[in-house]
């Protein structure tokens, strides 16, 4: 090497001093999901309805979970502090959702830094939020933070918001009601999905006391929505959904729609119908609108209903009525020993947002 060489070098020698590489403390980074889950994916609360929400996944085993709040005063109980980041000298936003969108703006940096501390290399990011509270319904201005995350990562999936829409009686307040509509208006712009309080508490009326209604709605929600990771995750003896199709469905642009059903009877002639029907009547999410780009059809069955020719004879049929309601449809048939029914879960993406 020449001495002209040994000069250029000479003129970074200053690296060596200052230090090529940053030691990364593994030690803050939470441990792996221990929930199946066919994505490497991990869920990010925001505000106080959007960390209950995220704790409901916490709680099932999806250890990759982080609760971001403006204050110390409207965090769920029994959660490790190494799940939680606290912006720094805020005390809450009292629900003015400009001032969260500022406060969150502003400290982009310290979310950027624990999304990358303790959440490691994960594809993708469900970001969960209440609509009515100032800082949950601020969460869309941190998607640049996101999305810088994932790109740092070199994730291969994408952001999906997952938001609460107010009871009828919460929006009658009115701050409640502008803070909702400036989150939907926010998360129109990308992947995501609305649950219906109002829906829920419906479906939960007379079931659950007042005080557990929002933690069983969660904890409901969580338990389906882990359904569709898991069995994507599954190879089945009848037929398979596996992760390529679940990706597929869940970069679609626009809305996704997910319910699901038990059939007493599925040898049912109008058992499509049925499954399509209880599914959108009783889900959590708001109605969907518009056709679907995608859907997913998840039937759970039995030995003996898988065995029976005539039961098989009716999913096919259920499969085609509800494949002709979008544009493609992504089916998987799975097996389990004993059932109260014919499980079916149905999701819908690439639908129409509200205007």
């Amino acid at each position: 090497m020449s001495e002209e060489n040994n000069n250029e070098f000479d003129d970074f020698d200053f690296v060596d001093h200052y230090g090529a590489t940053v030691e990364v403390n593994h030690e803050d980074q939470l441990p792996d999901n221990t929930a199946v889950s066919a994505l490497n994916c991990a869920f990010v609360g925001v505000g106080g309805g959007g960390g209950k929400m995220a704790k409901a996944f916490l709680d099932i085993g999806f250890s990759k979970t982080l609760l971001i709040n403006t204050t110390e005063k409207d965090q769920p109980d029994n959660v490790d502090p190494k799940h939680m980041v606290l912006i720094p000298n805020a005390d809450g936003v009292a629900k003015d959702v400009s001032f969260g969108k500022t406060v969150l703006k502003n400290n982009g940096a310290v979310v950027e830094d624990a999304l990358r501390t303790k959440l490691g290399k994960v594809d993708w990011l469900f970001v969960m939020a209440g609509g009515g509270g100032g800082t949950g319904s601020a969460c869309a201005s941190l998607h640049d933070v996101f999305e810088r995350y994932l790109a740092s990562v070199q994730a291969e999936g994408r952001v999906i918001y997952m938001i609460s829409w107010p009871t009828a009686q919460e929006l009658l307040n009115p701050t409640i009601a502008r803070n909702a509509l400036s989150l939907i208006n926010d998360v129109n712009k990308h992947t995501h999905v609305v649950l219906d309080n109002e829906r829920q508490l419906e479906l939960l009326r007379g079931k659950v006391g007042m005080l557990n209604m929002f933690p069983v709605a969660n904890k409901t929600y969580a338990k389906l929505f882990n359904q569709i990771l898991k069995l994507a995750a599954e190879n089945s003896p009848v037929q398979t959904f596996d992760s390529k199709d679940l990706e597929r469905t869940f970069k679609q642009d626009g809305r996704i729609f997910i319910g699901s059903t038990v059939i007493v009877d599925p040898k049912d002639p109008t058992l499509g119908a049925q499954i399509l029907q209880n599914c959108l009547q009783r889900s959590p999410c708001a109605p969907p609108k518009g056709k679907p780009k995608t859907g997913t059809l998840l039937l759970v069955v039995t030995e003996e209903m898988a065995s029976d020719p005539e039961v098989s004879k009716h999913l096919d049929a259920a499969m085609s009525y509800v494949g002709g309601r979008t544009d493609t449809l992504f089916t998987g048939v799975y097996v389990r020993s004993k059932l109260p029914g014919l499980i079916a879960i149905l999701s819908m993406s690439g639908l129409e947002n509200e205007d």
